[in-house]
């Protein structure tokens, strides 16, 4: 009797899965940071196993993935040279490095090892809908937590001994106090709560494309509920907003969607101003409702320009420095990928990062029309694009990394991408 299709039959297979379904586990232990880097390599050496032991051809690389590994390789050399300039010295510069490797070495790593490996949609999907049954489970946990008076930190793993960006990615965090409301926060097994808001975006998409349709409600409720707890804006504006764009891309071949479409359109040039006030106005109400969260975010985008502009304009600063007490102290272009790139990393930087990501967004946009995997891909595509304006995707890539690697899959060939 043959195997189900959800059930992993590959070595990849075996590990993309398990790791997803083990992920509360390991946020128990405090080892999801040191997870996504290991299995990114192990797979990057799986994947050289596939090329040269299995002589498999290497044109089976497309050739977008060919860039993202071209530009997170630039990234490197671009470090080396921020380095050089500012003479950061050889211990910071291997310390540098190190991180390149647990971070933007990943975002070309995982979507390699999507495009070349034999790693079944159908094994994802399930894997993180089983992880979405677990967060139903513990849900009532968490949301008790705070008012039975458990802790608010059960304890801070020792692997952190390994270095990472702050103790907080070895935590077993239960929830958060918001300041000066008081009021609960989760943040589930994510560093910071608007993190756990876009990896429930990424996995609600995720388990939309499992074909069982009870493990895919089970699957898209738990992550919708680690969305709406995670109190994250961003998340509560990124489903509507990507789901019909996706839907859109599928259907942009159709006589009917543009029929669809012309009213719209119409619509559009009648109240253009008055659409445009009302954008505005959501806009002020979005950043209000975390009115702190917000000046602090711009206040760290206006120095992270600033500086980069006048003192670091090619190569950045090499480093990431902490802003000064108007900013809490916090790391200065934090919070946001474009930001922190222009001041870490310089132009060329940011353009390693724009390239390969607006040449994926536009073959995906149009390979949405193939298959449900296409879809995925694209609406992966998007999240990245979307949360790169809120967040660091770099110091995020241990957890996105399911998202990369539908990504990869999504841009093999066509024919690859339908299995």
């Amino acid at each position: 009797m043959a195997a189900p299709a959800h059930h992993p039959q590959t070595a990849a297979e075996r590990i993309v899965g398990g790791t997803i379904a083990a992920t509360w586990l390991l946020w128990l232990v405090g080892g999801l940071y040191v997870a996504g880097p290991v299995i990114g390599w192990v797979l990057a050496l799986l994947v050289f196993g596939s090329l040269y032991l299995d002589r498999k051809p290497v044109g089976a690389i497309p050739g977008t993935i060919w860039l993202w590994l071209a530009a997170m390789a630039a990234m490197l050399v671009v470090l080396w040279i921020g380095h050089a300039n500012f003479a950061l010295g050889s211990g910071q510069t291997i310390k540098s490095s190190i991180g390149w490797a647990k971070g933007w070495a990943l975002i070309a790593l995982f979507p390699l090892a999507g495009a070349v490996l034999d790693i079944r949609m159908a094994v994802i999907a399930r894997a993180v809908c089983r992880l979405g049954m677990w967060t139903l489970a513990l849900l009532p946990l968490f949301l008790a937590a705070p008012y039975l008076g458990l802790p608010a930190t059960l304890w801070v793993s020792p692997l952190k001994a390994v270095g990472g960006p702050g103790p907080e990615y070895f935590a077993t965090i239960l929830y958060t106090i918001e300041p000066g409301a008081g009021t609960p926060r989760w943040q589930f097994f994510a560093p910071w709560s608007p993190a756990a808001g876009m990896i429930a975006v990424i996995y609600v998409f995720l388990a939309a494309q499992e074909r069982h349709l009870a493990w895919r409600l089970v699957g898209m409720a738990g992550f919708l509920a680690i969305a709406l707890l995670s109190q994250s804006r961003l998340a509560l504006v990124a489903l509507p907003l990507i789901a019909p764009a996706v839907w859109g891309a599928a259907r942009i071949d159709r006589g009917t969607t543009w029929l669809l479409a012309a009213p719209a359109l119409v619509f559009v040039g009648l109240f253009g101003f008055e659409l445009l006030a009302a954008f505005d106005q959501l806009m002020s109400e979005f950043s209000s409702a975390r009115a702190d969260s917000s000046r602090v975010r711009a206040a760290l985008g206006r120095i992270a320009l600033d500086r980069w502009e006048n003192e670091a304009f090619w190569f950045g600063h090499g480093v990431v420095e902490n802003g000064p007490h108007l900013v809490e102290y916090m790391p200065i272009g934090s919070h946001h990928s474009w930001y922190g790139l222009l001041f870490v990393k310089g132009l060329a930087g940011a353009l390693a990062l724009a390239s390969p990501l607006a040449v994926t967004l536009a073959i995906l946009f149009w390979r949405a029309r193939h298959s449900g995997l296409h879809r995925a891909g694209l609406a992966m595509v998007l999240v990245l694009v979307l949360y790169s304006f809120g967040e660091n995707l770099e110091i995020l890539a241990y957890l996105i990394w399911p998202a990369l690697i539908v990504v990869g899959k999504a841009l093999a060939s066509p024919q690859q991408a339908k299995n």
